[in-house]
């Protein structure tokens, strides 16, 4: 039996007989995770990411940014100057609406753009959108955007929270993107979030997270 790599406790073995991918539900947290084995490999992983159409040509894409915005980031813009996205992908939409607010904006993102700038800098806000269902090991990244957002400042994710029903996820269209490996639930995030500092704030919707990192 496999530990949930979130708060260690029992799993369940979640199968798809289809494609023979094997899952595990953690029985405590709710953290759904694929088997290290079946994971895809980077040149893969990178193909399936410039299939998306990420860009301000996508009115659809646009919108869920804004509302992103509206939702998540408005409440706090007062406290907010510097932002980091993390995992821009290969249309940065989200940092270039967060600059025309009046934020000052970096963007990193393992494939396209891969410079570290965030290296020796603080940020008031740190956005990781549609990024963390794709991390095998999601502590680890937490941690490092940690060291990197001031204090009392935010980290904000977005990603879909799992089905609790273990047939339903086997048919739930955001499985099927086989570069999504991680799926959390908001008590797997609480879980995170205390491990390396951080508060959580509150969910939005079933697919974001508001975490703050409390002096």
């Amino acid at each position: 039996m496999k530990e949930c790599k979130i708060c260690y406790d029992k799993t369940k073995t979640i199968r798809d007989k289809k494609k023979s991918f094997i899952y595990y539900r953690c029985l405590s947290c709710g953290f759904v995770y694929l088997d290290d084995t079946q994971m895809v490999d980077s040149v893969n992983e990178k193909k399936q990411y410039e299939l998306h159409n990420n860009s301000f040509e996508s009115l659809g894409y646009v919108k869920m940014f804004e509302d992103f915005i509206e939702e998540a980031i408005a409440p706090y813009k007062q406290n907010i100057k510097t932002a980091l996205d993390f995992g821009c992908g290969p249309g940065p939409v989200l940092a270039e609406l967060l600059r025309r607010k009046g934020v000052e904006v970096d963007q990193y993102d393992l494939y396209f753009s891969p410079k570290k700038v965030y290296e020796g800098k603080k940020y008031d806000l740190i956005t990781s959108t549609e990024v963390f269902e794709h991390l095998q090991k999601p502590i680890e990244v937490l941690e490092i955007l940690v060291k990197h957002i001031n204090d009392n400042g935010y980290i904000i994710l977005m990603t879909k929270f799992p089905p609790k029903d273990d047939i339903t996820f086997l048919n739930w269209w955001y499985r099927r993107d086989v570069t999504h490996i991680s799926f959390f639930t908001p008590k797997s995030f609480e879980i995170m979030a205390e491990k390396v500092g951080l508060k959580m704030i509150k969910t939005i919707n079933d697919n974001i997270v508001v975490l703050q990192k409390v002096c």
